[in-house]
């Protein structure tokens, strides 16, 4: 029994740093209103759970080159949750155009998740977007994520190899694009909308120039603005749905460029 412990907690201690790096980075679970305590306690479970599953079929010796190992799954970790951040935030990109577009730029406010300033909007959005994945049941997707990626990404795995020949860094440009593709597309109304807007009052500031249209033009813009986004909200939900089915996408992919999957 002694031994099957001392074998099983390497693997354990490995399963453990790529779990809590995922914690870490992952929108819900790093934010500081979670206590500490409860993020360590979860991803001490949910480490449990899965050397229980993936663990006793493996042998570990820690010794110089299980420190990689270590580096090797913080690595793993944190790009998981990277990813999932990374589509998360195409709200905030979106937010911040808009509220360029209409004038709320002067009224960022401070991110209690990340400490920054952040469109007003744009937070407004990323809220909205955490309860609808809460309603959902995301967390539990993305858990379930977690545990199946010892399934595409066992501890013995190709990450190194990977970053060598630039696998990594080209998946993580197109997954950059492709959020920023999103956020774009989310504030492509309001954007064509104020544009419209823009034309219209140059229109008026030609014809009437006894108008100051940087007086008319600022209300304008903020009424029409709130009132397309309030037309837009039932939309919400569809555009939501294309960011999850996204990012569950591109996490898949990213098993696929690290290891692939499972024989």
């Amino acid at each position: 029994m002694t031994d099957v412990f001392l074998e099983a907690v390497p693997i354990f201690l490995l399963i453990f740093c790529r779990v809590t790096a995922f914690f870490v980075v992952t929108p819900i679970f790093n934010h500081r209103n979670v206590p500490a305590i409860f993020k360590i306690g979860l991803g001490f479970f949910i480490s449990l759970l899965i050397v229980t599953v993936h663990g006793p079929s493996q042998a570990m010796i820690i010794d110089i080159q299980y420190f990689l190992l270590v580096i090797r799954e913080v690595l793993i970790g944190l790009m998981m949750g990277f990813i999932v951040y990374l589509f998360f935030v195409t709200v905030q990109t979106a937010g911040g155009i808009i509220d360029m577009q209409i004038g709320f730029a002067m009224a960022n406010i401070v991110d209690p998740v990340s400490g920054v300033s952040v469109p007003l909007l744009g937070n407004f959005k990323y809220m909205l977007l955490l309860v609808v994945f809460l309603m959902m049941n995301g967390h539990h997707f993305l858990l379930t994520g977690l545990m199946d990626s010892y399934l595409y990404i066992p501890i013995e795995n190709q990450w190194f190899s990977k970053m060598g020949d630039g696998s990594l860094a080209q998946f993580l440009t197109n997954a950059v694009i492709s959020s920023i593709v999103i956020g774009v597309q989310v504030a492509l109304p309001i954007m064509v909308a104020m544009f419209i807007t823009d034309v219209g009052l140059g229109f008026l500031a030609k014809t009437a120039p006894q108008f100051n249209v940087f007086v008319i033009g600022f209300p304008v813009k903020i009424m029409l603005g709130l009132l397309l986004i309030f037309l837009l909200m039932p939309g919400m939900a569809v555009i939501f749905e294309k960011i999850f089915t996204v990012m569950f996408n591109s996490l898949e992919q990213f098993f696929g460029v690290v290891q692939g999957p499972p024989a």
